[in-house]
């Protein structure tokens, strides 16, 4: 889920609030209209108060961090922000639509007092366009959900919805987390002679034996008692990638884990894949399916506690 307003003030989605105040205040210095005389200086400014009155708010932040930036309709804030200064359209009163409850400005230049909710959004995010009034976007724009496969999620691919008696595929792209949402434009409903978006959101059905964490994807694999004992190879399908021959050093123990580089999610804004770990589990025989010289001489010679 694309969360812009992290890259408006250039930290990670796991910084610090320390970390997110001192780049608020770098940010500041350099883009204030009494400093900066560039034109663009007093729209970045705003930018920057805006991001940092959402992120420096622990309720609001929560809140962005759940829907990101689903309620700029879909447009990264940078993109949002230039577009409603382009209509002429105060970006402190569209912001105060957004978060409900009075705002104003504190001392700093920032917006203040925005509220606490995004639930004054209803169902269609992003109706905040020049003459287009929240209501008529909630009409216009549909909603609707999907499931896709856990490796359509993981590599990308096209999925195929039927809505409003038409039929069409819609491109899933690689690294979709679930939860997320799909906007396709002029599928939604029609309204006046206008036609709304399609608000897709998205449920990744899950695979027996992974488990995605982040870009990291984690597979259990099976290895024999034999090969575990003593080295060797196992051919692994992971049904996403391409079959992997692992080279199983000897003593390897039940769970251990074995990393394959770049095998993993891909990272919808770095482009950099996540890694692939795969968990041992030994497999051990079944005793009556041995040779019996074999079974007496295991039961001899283990160690007690083996």
């Amino acid at each position: 889920m694309a969360k812009s307003l992290y890259e408006t003030l250039g930290v990670s989605e796991k910084a610090t609030q320390e970390e997110i105040k001192k780049a608020y205040r770098k940010l500041a210095r350099k883009y204030h209209p009494d400093v900066n005389k560039d034109e663009e200086a007093v729209n970045k400014f705003k930018e920057i108060n805006a991001a940092y009155e959402v992120l420096s708010d622990k309720k609001k932040k929560d809140e962005y961090d759940l829907y990101g930036d689903q309620i700029f309709g879909g447009q990264n804030f940078h993109d949002f922000a230039r577009q409603q200064s382009s209509s002429n359209v105060d970006l402190e009163e569209i912001l105060n639509s957004i978060f409900g409850g009075g705002s104003s400005r504190s001392s700093s230049g920032g917006f203040s007092g925005f509220g606490s909710s995004f639930s004054g959004f209803g169902s269609g995010f992003g109706g905040f366009g020049s003459g287009t009034s929240s209501a008529s976007s909630q009409e216009l724009n549909q909603r609707t959900s999907i499931t896709i496969p856990f490796y359509v999620a993981v590599k990308g691919g096209k999925h195929n919805i039927t809505i409003n008696n038409e039929s069409f595929d819609i491109k899933i792209p690689a690294g979709i987390n679930s939860g997320e949402t799909l906007r396709v434009r002029g599928k939604g409903n029609s309204v006046g002679g206008k036609r709304g978006d399609l608000l897709i959101k998205v449920e990744v059905a899950p695979a027996v034996g992974y488990e995605r964490k982040g870009d990291d994807l984690y597979l259990d694999i099976d290895i024999p008692l034999k090969t575990a004992m003593f080295g060797g190879k196992v051919k692994i399908n992971t049904q996403i990638h391409d079959s992997i021959t692992l080279k199983v050093p000897k003593n390897t123990k039940n769970g251990q884990k074995f990393r394959v580089r770049g095998a993993g999610v891909p990272n919808r804004k770095t482009g950099i894949s996540g890694n692939l770990y795969l968990i041992a589990n030994i497999v051990i025989p079944k005793v009556e399916d041995l040779d019996e010289d074999l079974q007496r001489m295991l039961k001899e010679k283990l160690p007690d506690g083996v």
